[in-house]
């Protein structure tokens, strides 16, 4: 059984986890700007914690196709407020969504819990900085950066390469420090993949526990789910369910989510059944 440590604290993975997200930055690509002043973040945290999320993933820079980087200070004054007013109010863990080593110790300086990476530790200092903090960290696989991860994505082999690339992480952690049980693996879905990769990574995702380490899936309201049934971003709620419900039955220990209470619902049907599936 998997199961994170942090601050004398522990989440056990032997079921699976709803992380919430919540983007406090006004262009992330599904809920840009929505929860970008500090009290509706605060609402729609208090939500996502009552309808049942184990961990609140907060990020102040947003990485849709395109993105443009935004500044320490940006990233900071947008997330710290956040951390510390849900650190103080709630018994739940907090996950920072950031790549960069300045943000990680101030964050868990506040009372977050773990950090979520989407360049998997590849910024300068940032690896030294995760090995410092001894929290649990999320490597996740992108090809290319934010702005241009999504123009001609191209591999050998998807699964083979992404593979290859989360164990070359997971080597580099090791030999910063950072201890192989506070890791957990993303293979990062949308993040430089096309349509066919994509679908590709949720119908092979078990495969993904080669390593013994827990997976994140995030797939939450997703371009693979627009593309593929011609649905606004604000019209994927059945997919982005879909794809939670598969990625759980192909291993998935966590699941990065939008809907906490819908997905909240599908992870207990699939709980109350489960047992049973022959």
């Amino acid at each position: 059984m998997f199961q994170l440590t942090s601050k004398k604290r522990t989440l056990a993975l032997d079921s699976p986890q709803v992380m919430g997200i919540l983007n406090t930055t006004p262009d992330s690509f599904s809920d840009g700007g929505q929860y970008h002043q500090f009290d509706g973040a605060c609402q729609q945290a208090r939500e996502m914690i009552a309808a049942g999320a184990s961990i609140i993933d907060i990020g102040g820079e947003s990485t849709r196709p395109g993105a443009q980087a935004v500044s320490v200070e940006q990233e900071l004054a947008r997330v710290i407020p956040l951390v510390e007013y849900i650190a103080a109010n709630f018994d739940v863990w907090i996950s920072l969504d950031t790549s960069k080593p300045e943000v990680m110790q101030a964050g868990i300086d506040a009372g977050a819990h773990m950090i979520n990476d989407v360049r998997a530790l590849q910024e300068p200092g940032a690896l030294a900085m995760a090995a410092k903090l001894d929290v649990p960290v999320c490597l996740m696989h992108m090809q290319g950066q934010p702005r241009t991860m999504q123009m001609a994505p191209e591999y050998d082999d998807v699964i083979v390469d992404i593979k290859q690339f989360l164990q070359d992480r997971v080597d580099a952690c090791l030999a910063a420090g950072i201890k192989k049980q506070q890791l957990i693996l993303d293979p990062g879905f949308g993040f430089g993949k096309t349509l066919a990769h994509n679908y590709e990574l949720l119908g092979r995702l078990n495969e993904f526990s080669w390593l013994g380490l827990p997976v994140l899936a995030g797939l939450s309201r997703k371009s693979m789910f627009g593309q593929l049934l011609a649905r606004d971003v604000t019209d994927r709620l059945p997919a982005s369910l879909a794809g939670a419900l598969i990625s759980i039955q192909q291993g998935a220990q966590i699941v990065r989510v939008h809907d906490v209470q819908q997905t909240m619902d599908v992870v207990r049907v699939w709980q109350a059944t489960e047992t049973y599936i022959r």
